[in-house]
């Protein structure tokens, strides 16, 4: 990207993507927008913007990770901000979208956030939205403004390739029947075999893993999903791969949220290797498991986007190219 387009792009982080927005900028070889976060001594936010935005292509980079509150509030008056600047558009990119969890209502009496969120980007000034792996898909059908639900997978193969030879006969496992549709896209990426994991679940926070469905023994089993939360859903089938013979296993998600008793159950579960995005930031909560992590940055493939975005090309071309992009 030229200095000219400079010019026209302004590219914003609030504080939760700090490190991905700097990274992301470095790719595009343009700066860092400037503003700041403060909090009032009550605990509101302001935002400031530092320099002019009329008239330009305004991208916000901002995780909605704990604190989700927080982040989000920060994220909309950001948005906010830049509208009453008069931004030309205004582009919430979120590589972790919060609440996505919550995208039904599954008994009576309960809310649909994931809506509600979209209606509050929407509302705030957001002319366009883009996001990594969302929980559930339909997420995209909330919005009423364009929606580029990308997906982290080309980064985790192309790590998943440079290690192969180490990994010898390999199969994808789902961890959950739910999952069976992503691990067989990395099946089929990675030219592997595909195992199915039938899980009972206890409760929120507790899972029994029952049935395995497919052969695993002597070989290394790959599970991906597209967050680890608790981790408890991982850690139960890593103990079953092993109990039916399996060599290693290795985790793979692209959102590292990482709550609750996650940290301890990853650091005594049969997994050999975390491969993670910086979708989430791992920093020093991850400390406890960081002789077993790989964190990989999806900010060349967000950069890419947010070049294709600016320029009015194909995004989805990015998924027959792989991470990254010529930037041309």
């Amino acid at each position: 990207m030229s200095r000219a387009d400079e010019n026209e792009i302004r590219i914003f982080t609030g504080r939760a993507s700090r490190d991905l927005t700097t990274a992301i900028c470095k790719y595009l070889d343009i700066s860092l927008g400037q503003g700041h976060t403060d909090m009032f001594p009550d605990g509101e936010i302001i935002v400031k913007l530092e320099e002019d935005v009329r008239g330009r292509d305004c991208f916000v980079v901002q995780s909605t990770h704990h604190p989700v509150n927080a982040h989000l509030m920060e994220l909309l008056i950001t948005i906010d901000t830049l509208r009453r600047a008069s931004a030309k558009s205004i582009t919430a990119v979120i590589p972790y979208f919060g609440y996505a969890r919550q995208d039904r209502k599954d008994e009576g009496r309960v809310p649909i956030t994931a809506k509600l969120v979209a209606n509050m980007l929407t509302v705030a000034g957001a002319h366009r939205v883009v996001s990594l792996d969302l929980h559930a898909a339909q997420i995209q059908g909330f919005f009423d403004i364009p929606v580029d639900h990308m997906i982290a997978a080309p980064v985790i193969v192309d790590y998943i390739e440079s290690i192969r030879d180490e990994l010898g006969d390999m199969v994808l496992v789902s961890p959950d029947v739910g999952n069976v549709k992503t691990a067989n896209m990395f099946a089929n990426l990675l030219g592997a075999d595909l195992a199915i994991i039938d899980k009972r679940r206890v409760s929120g926070s507790e899972v029994e893993s029952a049935n395995l469905i497919g052969d695993v023994s002597n070989k290394t089993v790959l599970m991906v999903d597209d967050m680890i939360s608790t981790a408890g859903t991982m850690c139960a089938a890593a103990e079953l791969v092993m109990q039916h013979g399996a060599n290693d296993v290795i985790a793979a998600c692209t959102h590292p949220v990482l709550v609750g008793l996650a940290m301890e159950r990853l650091s005594a579960a049969p997994i050999s290797r975390i491969i993670v995005t910086d979708t989430i930031p791992c920093g020093e909560r991850c400390k406890p498991i960081e002789d077993k992590l790989v964190e990989l940055s999806v900010a060349n493939l967000l950069g890419e986007a947010i070049h294709r975005i600016h320029h009015n090309r194909s995004v989805s071309a990015l998924f027959r190219k792989g991470a990254g992009g010529s930037k041309r």
